[in-house]
């Protein structure tokens, strides 16, 4: 009988975290880690995870690139296979949003494609570089997207508009299945997380009036904090997984469930 506890080690695994010094990042970096992968943890700023990473035991490297450049991204895989030989699991964590301030009517079109541009089309051009180099190892991998329950739904937060983001990231959740289908021959598992709203996330403090309404609308009654998706990552990122593909997995207290 296998042992399955053995399904969530990442001993020998390499894995890149994109925006990995900020929002959920640190998080999703440092489990992995725990659980034996050696980290590419790739932001701006993003030294001091490495280094708790290092500090802790574990192996990090830490890269400032342009996601929405195609050459900076290949130069990545190009120096993350020659530390550690292989990348097996890829986390697209890395996105923005546009500001709560801009009606859609008044939305300015710089914007619009900045927005775009980083949380769509970075996802796709370092899932594209990533996944090239996974086809080409030939023992399959792990690609997840860190995406948002609005991706799925709209945002109520009184006073907070997010056309560019909501788009953003249902084209994020849509790419997710896609890339199931197209790369489910390689052995290459892609799928999504949506968070719904956490305490780092939430654009209120975890006391104030405004978390206070958005726990209303949450059956849990409270927000997410980082090790709610720690769990949802692991099981994604791991053997465990093997045989889901093209999933989004909701991780948001039940606030979807209304």
């Amino acid at each position: 009988m296998t042992d399955s506890t053995l399904m969530f080690d990442l001993s020998g695994k390499t894995a890149v975290v994109t925006g990995a010094a900020r929002g959920h990042g640190p998080a999703i970096a440092r489990a992995l880690a725990q659980a034996g992968a050696q980290l590419v943890v790739v932001d701006t700023h993003v030294a001091s995870v490495a280094r708790s990473i290092r500090n802790a035991g574990g192996l990090a490297l830490a890269m400032n690139i342009d996601l929405t450049c195609t050459e900076e991204l290949d130069e990545m895989v190009t120096k993350t296979v020659k530390a550690f030989g292989n990348i097996d699991i890829l986390v697209n964590n890395a996105d923005m949003d546009q500001g709560g301030e801009y009606l859609p009517q008044a939305l300015p079109l710089e914007t619009w494609k900045q927005v775009l541009d980083i949380n769509l089309n970075g996802a796709f051009y370092c899932t594209q570089s990533i996944g090239r180099q996974m086809i080409a190892q030939g023992n399959g991998g792990k690609i997840i997207h860190v995406a948002s329950i609005s991706g799925l739904v709209v945002n109520r937060i009184q006073g907070q508009h997010s056309l560019a983001f909501c788009v953003s990231q249902a084209g994020i959740i849509m790419l997710t299945k896609v890339l199931a289908v197209e790369w489910a021959e390689h052995g290459i598992g892609v799928n999504a997380i949506a968070p719904g709203y956490f305490q780092d996330t939430a654009h209120a403090p975890a006391k104030s009036p405004g978390a206070r309404a958005l726990t209303e609308d949450i059956p849990m009654g409270r927000l997410g904090a980082p090790e709610d998706l720690a769990g949802a990552v692991m099981y994604l990122a791991s053997d465990a997984s093997n045989f889901v593909t093209g999933h989004v997995l909701l991780v948001d207290g039940g606030y979807t469930v209304w």
